[in-house]
């Protein structure tokens, strides 16, 4: 590990903007960077990326490496791990990062192979120790209910975050930078897989990952009919609904909103849970929230252990409330 040094970000771009959570590991890698005294790089793959450079210098990269392909036009395993293996013997980093994304979580464990090291994947929080100059990685565990911290003394030190465990910095566009193109050097016939078609998901408004205040629904909501108000909340608040597994299960909204340990993880400004009973498995999926704000008729759900503000009453009642106050705060 004496020969590694510097920060390396994957730094992804999703529907040719670079990708929040880009921004988010390069603020949270210009930290860990300073503390090390050494320098922060990002890695840049896809076909057509090379104009994000200076976007990833302006929020915080010292150095961009930019490999565009056309054959890295779409995400396929195969190349895209040859490309960071190349990459990242090349450039030597102590600390490798990507974001727990579809991509993410695909990629890392396979680059780490390659590369003879570890990854601990679903950070929420990462720091140097001082002394070692190993990076402190903290997970959750045990589906949520407690978090762990994680060293590895193999290098490059890999992990995956968690999207919005991590602060962007404010742009700088006067920052300078070194650019360094690499060739993919990829061989077509090499690359098993091949992408025959991408279905887009519509979705009307904030996308669930992307939202600042989610609006979550339990089994208590009782159908279909309840996440109707829960929708007209979330519209209101310029936010998205979600919902626990039961309602997901019971057809009553679509599963593509579940939120839990076989959901998708969010980690919105505000969390409103409502009829939520505060299961494990769905805590792991909302533990990450700035700000839990519980509505339940029993006052021992467990929901409230983990929320910063609580009501115990009937929701139907609540949310009516509460949407009533908020329309005449917001002034519409």
């Amino acid at each position: 590990m004496a020969d590694n040094k510097g920060v390396m970000i994957f730094t992804e771009v999703v529907e040719g903007k670079l990708a929040p959570i880009a921004k988010e590991l390069l603020g949270c890698g210009r930290k860990l960077a300073d503390e090390l005294k050494e320098e922060l790089s990002a890695l840049l793959v896809g076909s057509g990326v090379a104009s994000f450079a200076a976007e990833a210098i302006a929020f915080g990269a010292d150095k961009v490496y930019v490999v565009d392909d056309a054959l890295l036009k779409d995400y396929r395993t195969d190349a895209y791990v040859a490309v960071v293996e190349k990459v990242a013997k090349q450039a030597n980093p102590r600390i490798l990062l990507l974001g727990q994304t579809t991509i993410g979580r695909d990629l890392a464990p396979r680059a780490a192979f390659r590369l003879g090291t570890a990854v601990t994947l679903d950070c929420v929080a990462l720091e140097i120790d001082t002394s070692s100059k190993l990076l402190l990685q903290t997970k959750p565990v045990y589906g949520g209910n407690a978090q762990a911290i994680f060293t590895m003394e193999t290098s490059p030190q890999m992990a995956t975050v968690r999207a919005k465990a991590m602060s962007a910095l404010v742009p700088d566009n006067a920052r300078k930078g070194e650019v360094v193109t690499v060739a993919a050097g990829l061989d077509a016939a090499a690359i098993k897989t091949n992408l025959l078609q991408k279905v887009v998901q519509e979705v009307e408004g904030v996308k669930l990952e992307d939202a600042p205040v989610i609006v979550s629904g339990g089994r208590g909501i009782g159908g279909a009919d309840g996440f109707k108000q829960l929708e007209e909340l979330a519209k209101l608040l310029k936010g998205a609904v979600g919902a626990s597994r039961p309602p997901c299960d019971n057809g009553w909204v679509s599963d593509t909103i579940q939120i839990g340990l076989t959901g998708k993880i969010v980690s919105p400004d505000v969390y409103i849970a409502v009829a939520l009973s505060g299961s494990s498995q769905h805590l792991a999926g909302c533990s990450g929230s700035k700000n839990i704000i519980a509505i339940n008729r029993d006052p021992e759900a467990n929901i409230f252990k983990e929320a910063r503000f609580g009501v115990v009453g009937d929701w139907k009642k609540i949310i009516p409330a509460f949407h009533a106050k908020a329309k005449e705060l917001l002034g519409k």
